[in-house]
């Protein structure tokens, strides 16, 4: 079982690749500005939950540091020399900050400025939950290379994912033995199989994880940004949040409004909305992405998508020949199909591996889902479906059972004919049985007093669609939550090809400059 249908690492990493669209502003363009961001909110702001932070022991807040040599990670070699990497210490449980410590992995390149000029640091998420920044980061700094000219550029692995005590649930044999389970069950024997194996894949992260399967929640992490944040020595937190990352900025700037400084978040997730609110999101944005595809080659959105559905029916009975003598199910097609929609640049990749796979070759469909899986040529697995897992388990608290999945699915395929019942079995499967409670139906993103935080939608992003980016603005607070929008296709905007979306952003984070709430890059 693999999941798409809510934040995907790799959203992140195909939108380094993508050309993208090159943008200027509208009549309502990024030239009207709105003011300039100012780090201190308004007098008696106050934030209840931000008050442990005053009370760390100092072997936390006062911990110094050793920056040194990066050493290779699973997914990657190891950075340049402007690189440095280090470990800093945080609490196992939050709510005992003098008890037991786990590490957590930073990666950061200093700032170009001197002393006068550097603002402090900027700590980048790249989503999932589950995706490493000290691996992401430093193939991410020629895209973010402005912002070095002010800030050290900074990130890292959140609890439960690579160097950051990562969790592996099960190992690579057993991986790819799943992968030839019917995640769209027919039958009560595929149905029990479905399930049997999310029971043990839950228990599998319960055997890895231990203690720490309890405590690797977005709250977790938000609290240990603001650690990162004292023991990096910077008065405000500056941050760049892309999809996932966008909901834990939200949830930091909730539980700190008092120390927000500059916050990106780019491709926004819809805070409102609880696991198959995601789910149903997730279907009309790739559903929608896919219809723009068929369009683009010139083919009519509901008689291409119509056809599509008929090949993974019939992959559903009778998988085709693949690589390595393995073979393209049907759950292996769609996330095959799913990757390449996440941006421009992926469309011709997907018009080969179709036309293969409706010509009875199913490699290509599986090349594409084995990089989405992150299987490289040995049968390796990575592990961010692993670590996506038991974050997003912790934090989500709804449990659609399997009766309440069956009443879905009509609703999800009307949505989607292509994509709507993986996803809506997703939402039974993903956290069923699962060894920890989950501790919310929606995150808290209310910030009031908080300074003006910059959000950016993309008008097409397939993975968190637009629409979330309006909610995140209103759920944060009047004069909190800034919008801009990129009418554009693919998920992440900044650095996809728009001039405007780039400078906008580079402005708010370099300058302070705020644009105008709902202001729009063409």
């Amino acid at each position: 079982m693999a999941r798409f249908a809510r934040w995907t690492v790799w959203g992140a990493a195909v939108a380094l690749l993508a050309a993208g669209c090159s943008g200027g502003a509208s009549g309502d363009g990024a030239g009207g500005r709105g003011g300039t961001a100012d780090a201190r909110p308004p007098a008696g702001s106050a934030s209840a939950a931000a008050t442990p932070s005053a009370a760390l022991p100092a072997a936390l807040t006062g911990q110094t540091l050793d920056w040194g040599r990066c050493g290779a990670t699973e997914d990657s070699s190891a950075p340049g020399d402007d690189w440095r990497c280090a470990t800093l210490k945080a609490p196992l449980d939050w709510s005992k900050p003098g008890g037991r410590t786990i590490d957590l992995a930073l990666v950061r390149a200093k700032s170009r400025a001197g002393d006068g000029d550097r603002i402090g640091s900027l700590l980048f998420n790249f989503g999932g939950p589950g995706s490493s920044g000290v691996s992401m980061l430093p193939s991410y700094g020629s895209t973010v290379s402005s912002l070095r000219e002010r800030y050290d550029l900074v990130s890292w692995d959140p609890r439960g994912v690579g160097a950051s005590e990562g969790v592996r649930c099960r190992g690579d044999k057993d991986i790819q033995a799943a992968e030839s389970l019917d995640s769209t069950p027919d039958t009560p024997a595929e149905e029990q199989a479905f399930f049997q194996d999310a029971t043990a894949f839950g228990e599998g992260c319960r055997k890895a994880a231990g203690p720490l399967l309890a405590h690797v929640s977005t709250t977790d992490t938000a609290r240990d940004m603001d650690l990162m944040r004292q023991v990096l020595g910077d008065r405000k937190m500056h941050y760049f949040g892309m999809s996932y990352g966008t909901e834990l900025g939200g949830v930091y700037a909730h539980l700190f409004p008092r120390n927000v400084g500059r916050l990106t978040l780019d491709a926004v997730v819809d805070p409102s909305a609880d696991a198959v609110g995601h789910a149903q999101n997730q279907a009309r944005g790739f559903q929608r992405a896919l219809a723009d595809y068929l369009t683009s080659t010139g083919q009519d959105p509901g008689k291409g998508s119509a056809r599509i559905a008929a090949l993974l029916d019939r992959l559903d009975a009778h998988p085709l020949p693949g690589s390595d003598g393995r073979e393209l199910t049907q759950a292996l097609a769609v996330i095959g199909i799913v990757l390449p929609l996440y941006s421009e640049a992926g469309w011709p990749r997907l018009t080969s591996a179709l036309e293969a796979a409706q010509a009875g070759d199913g490699s290509e469909l599986l090349t594409l889902a084995d990089r989405y899986n992150e299987r490289d040529s040995s049968g390796r697995y990575g592990t961010t479906v692993h670590s996506q897992r038991v974050i997003s388990c912790l934090d989500d608290r709804q449990r659609p059972t399997a009766r309440e999945t069956k009443l879905l699915v009509p609703r999800f395929e009307k949505i989607s004919p292509v994509f709507g019942d993986f996803l809506a079995w997703d939402t039974a499967g993903w956290c069923h049985d699962w060894p920890v409670a989950g501790q919310y139906d929606t995150p808290e993103v209310s910030a009031a007093g908080a300074a003006p935080i910059l959000l950016v939608g993309t008008t097409r992003d397939p993975a968190t669609p637009y629409e979330g980016a309006r909610k995140m603005a209103d759920e944060l607070g009047k004069g909190v939550g800034v919008l801009l929008t990129w009418k554009g296709e693919g998920h992440i905007a900044y650095g996809s090809g728009s001039s405007c979306v780039d400078s906008t952003v580079d402005d708010y984070l370099l300058k302070g400059v705020v644009p105008r709430d709902g202001t729009v890059c063409s």
